[in-house]
């Protein structure tokens, strides 16, 4: 990942689950929040409703190679945390890829835009 430092620390999840906007859909829910740092910091979820351990970690390749392919698309300087719902479960690796490259990635500029005030072209 070029420009992602992963996120470890409980109290960085927390405080963008509080202080962050969020993008719902049927596979994801996309946690995001400026952070004034050159670098993009990502972490992933997935809990215990997703499945057992495999599912879990199936969810959190899916998750992790569709950042990994649309990172370039992304807004340098942003907290990113994609928690997994169970929808991801049920579909190809390609469909979630495909899909967070389009809508993802166009909700979270849509909501930095919004976040910062700016206009990005």
């Amino acid at each position: 990942m070029l420009y992602t430092v992963i996120l470890k620390d409980n109290k960085d999840f927390r405080n963008l689950y509080r202080n962050g906007k969020y993008i719902p859909s049927k596979y994801s829910v996309i946690y995001i929040k400026p952070n004034k740092r050159p670098y993009n910091r990502f972490g992933i979820t997935a809990g215990r409703k997703i499945g057992n351990a495999v599912c879990r970690n199936r969810a959190k390749r899916l998750i992790r190679l569709a950042y990994q392919q649309s990172e370039i698309n992304l807004p340098v300087g942003i907290d990113i945390v994609v928690v997994a719902r169970s929808g991801i479960l049920g579909i190809k690796s390609d469909e979630y890829c495909s899909y967070f490259s389009t809508y993802g990635v166009k909700e979270i500029n849509k909501e930095i835009r919004k976040f910062t005030g700016k206009s990005r072209k």
